[in-house]
């Protein structure tokens, strides 16, 4: 069977486009992890999970590094590499790991540990860190967006995620809100979108769910109300006089408009922190 690596050697007879890209085995003892550097926590569980691939001897990609006065730093793959030194305290020999050069800005290096997952996804709140990481570097939303390969709205959205607040983010956190109307919470309520969430979250307890979901977070007053307001104002007449302004109503539309503008305002009263906050039309 033909490999690459003979593949590779005769591309000048073979025709072959094949190029190699160099990876380095490197000791283990020589690589090192930097506390904080990494947009992802130590998943003790994921780590674990790659301890098990070393054991079976699983074929894994060569982590990212860069070589530093401290040593070789470990770019992406932490946990391959905390996995491997779970297998080795089990017995197990791991002398050296394949590794590959990191070339890239500090931009650069961000973008490539949100890209990188190895089965461990990144969550929302770790992305929001990426990306404020990338702002105090001084990078703009739309260098962040193009490093990353997200949309600027996306760039926002995350960077609004970690103005929400202590109880939103953890809320987040734990899988009891999605970012996104973490965002919308904010963005509507302000420093109060917290409050708003926990008692929505309460009465979504209460009546057997596990998640706040946007509609109940969100009270929105019926569309086809807000419509049949509209027809019933559009024949009224404003006057201004005197530093007063009035508005005259159709004949026969008072009784319906104040109908529908009581339903408004007791929506108002029982929206979700009890506070004056108007469901959006």
């Amino acid at each position: 069977m033909t490999t690459l690596s003979q593949l590779y050697n005769n591309r000048k007879k073979n025709g072959s486009g094949t190029t190699t890209k160099k990876t380095f085995s490197v000791p283990i003892e020589e690589l090192y992890l930097e506390e904080g550097s990494n947009i992802r926590s130590v998943d003790k569980e994921h780590a674990e999970y790659m301890r098990d691939c070393w054991i079976d001897g699983s074929d894994l990609p060569p982590l990212s590094v860069e070589v530093t006065e401290k040593g070789i730093k470990v770019i992406d793959g932490q946990h391959r590499f905390i996995g491997a030194q779970l297998a080795i305290a089990m017995g197990h020999s791991i002398p050296r790991i394949e590794c590959k050069d990191f070339v890239g800005t500090e931009l650069d290096k961000l973008a490539h540990m949100a890209k990188s997952s190895q089965g461990k996804p990144i969550t929302p709140i770790q992305r929001a860190g990426a990306y404020n990481r990338a702002r105090n570097q001084g990078h703009t939303s739309a260098e962040i967006a193009r490093a990353f390969g997200r949309s600027v709205a996306d760039v926002e959205d995350h960077l609004q995620l970690l103005s929400s607040g202590e109880v939103l983010i953890g809320m987040v956190a734990a899988g009891e809100v999605a970012a996104t109307t973490a965002v919308a919470l904010s963005r509507e309520h302000g420093v109060k979108a917290g409050s708003v969430a926990a008692a929505g979250l309460a009465k979504a307890k209460a009546a057997g769910k596990s998640k706040l979901t946007k509609s109940a977070a969100m009270q929105q007053f019926s569309a086809r109300k807000a419509r049949r307001l509209v027809e019933l104002l559009v024949d009224a007449e404003y006057l201004f006089e005197e530093g007063f302004g009035t508005i005259t109503l159709a004949d026969g539309t008072d009784d319906e408009i104040n109908r529908i503008l009581a339903e408004y305002r007791s929506g108002i009263s029982t929206n979700a922190d009890g506070g004056n906050h108007e469901p959006r039309l």
